[in-house]
């Protein structure tokens, strides 16, 4: 009776310690609501040509064409207008806990390969900070689903895709993997090329980012390394 008794503190603390990791490892989530959870006003400004169609105060817009009317396809073009939105077409999420899709209602995926937890705060014994998630990239074209802007022929049709995840990435928790397919990263490395993205940060801020400055990603900071470090 007392070798039970004893053996009792053993077992709740191994299902305190079990309960404790199921529940930082539980993923949670909710599927995109089109009608509320979209930015509708950021299709704006739309495009015939050169006129702008209902351009909100400070909108950003690319360059348009001159002319509304256009021609495409051979041998026999066909005419159309030139139609400029910002459409809406992928989604993007992050979830320190590998397999976790968020956008998909919080299921949890058995891709069958390990991947390591996601963290946040410092790292290793160096004391610096930083974050690691997991990231997935959807393709989701709203446009096409809906009918909306008529059924042009330029809209990204499809379906809902996943188109990558970083679990399946060998690169995306290792620096020195990823340098042997971007060796290019080594030119964004410097002091002068990560100085130069606080001009993309002021252009970002004002309108539109520079495309030139290609290796900034606005205010965000630098691209490179393309890892998840």
């Amino acid at each position: 009776m007392r070798r039970r008794i004893r053996y009792i503190p053993i077992i709740l603390l191994s299902i305190v310690l079990w309960s404790g990791e199921a529940s930082a490892q539980s993923c949670t989530g909710r599927f995109v609501n089109p009608v509320t959870d979209v930015c509708w006003e950021c299709l704006f400004p739309i495009s015939i040509g050169p006129i702008r169609i209902g351009a909100a105060a400070g909108a950003p817009d690319t360059p348009n064409p001159g002319s509304p009317i256009c021609f495409c396809g051979s041998p026999i073009p066909r005419i159309g207008l030139s139609l400029g939105v910002w459409e809406p077409a992928r989604l993007i999420d992050a979830s320190r806990a590998p397999w976790c899709f968020p956008n998909l209602g919080g299921l949890t995926i058995d891709g069958g390969l390990p991947a390591g937890r996601g963290r946040t705060g410092a790292s290793g014994g160096d004391g610096a900070q930083g974050s690691t998630w997991h990231v997935h990239y959807y393709v989701y074209p709203l446009l096409s689903w809906i009918g909306a802007l008529l059924d042009l022929g330029c809209l990204e049709g499809g379906g809902l895709d996943i188109a990558w995840v970083s679990e399946l990435d060998p690169t995306w928790r290792d620096d020195e993997l990823s340098f042997l397919l971007n060796p290019e990263a080594a030119l964004f490395a410097d002091l002068p090329a990560q100085a130069a993205c606080a001009a993309d940060c002021a252009a970002a801020s004002a309108g539109l980012p520079l495309d030139p400055l290609y290796w900034c990603a606005g205010c965000q900071g630098a691209m490179y390394p393309l890892t998840g470090n």
